[in-house]
């Protein structure tokens, strides 16, 4: 039976207004909502459970533990962008626009939703799940590839250092999204995608066709 319908002998803990939810998701909502609010160390298993309205147990049914809830959080955050990346790597359409549009879509994935999941970035325990660095890498090579494209001139190191940091301001939306008055999904992409392609050399004047075609690039996706 598929992991995301509810079996037999797997009842509620607690009756809980339907949410469309299956059981298994609303462990990671649980998840999601326990770890960016109060960490992982201090999150149990219990809490997950009584958070998702399911009993303990029936957690192990989809999940070998609290580090696998952690890992599939975490890898949610990164594999949309890396799949946007690599279709936005094969596109004819103009590099900077393409870098805008995965500036975008990445930074919006990162700002949007419930709860803050970027900040998971941040815990100690981040560092040791392999498939996400592993992916993560990857789509922060992904930004490289594509500012090769858009500055071809650039002397390999500098190309480097640029790249790095077009990913460190797409990511700084996850700090920025901490602040209560942090403005809303769509503007804070924008203006991050801004951001990111001024630092990877994109001059003012051209930003704005840019952007427009960037626009219809992330809507494309």
């Amino acid at each position: 039976m598929s992991d995301t319908r509810r079996g037999v002998g797997r009842p509620r803990a607690v009756a809980r207004p339907a949410s469309g939810l299956s059981p298994r998701e609303e462990v990671l909502a649980a998840a999601a909502e326990l770890f960016t609010a109060q960490g992982y160390s201090a999150t149990s298993t219990r809490e997950i459970a009584e958070r998702a309205g399911i009993r303990q147990a029936s957690i192990y049914h989809y999940f070998k533990g609290k580090e696998d809830i952690l890992a599939e959080l975490l890898e949610s955050t990164v594999r949309p962008s890396l799949e946007a990346a690599r279709a936005l790597l094969g596109s004819p359409a103009p590099a900077a626009s393409r870098l805008w549009a995965l500036c975008h879509r990445d930074a919006r994935l990162l700002c949007s939703g419930p709860h803050n999941l970027g900040a998971l970035y941040l815990l100690p325990e981040a560092d040791r799940f392999g498939v996400f660095q592993e992916l993560r890498s990857a789509l922060r090579d992904c930004y490289a590839d594509l500012l090769t494209a858009v500055a071809p001139g650039l002397p390999q190191a500098e190309r480097a250092v640029r790249a790095q940091l077009v990913f460190s301001v797409v990511e700084s939306v996850i700090l920025i999204r901490r602040d209560a008055s942090a403005p809303v999904p769509g503007t804070l992409a924008e203006a991050t995608a801004d951001a990111a392609l001024r630092v990877g050399g994109v001059a003012d004047g051209e930003l704005p066709a840019v952007r427009d075609l960037g626009r219809t690039l992330a809507a494309d996706g």
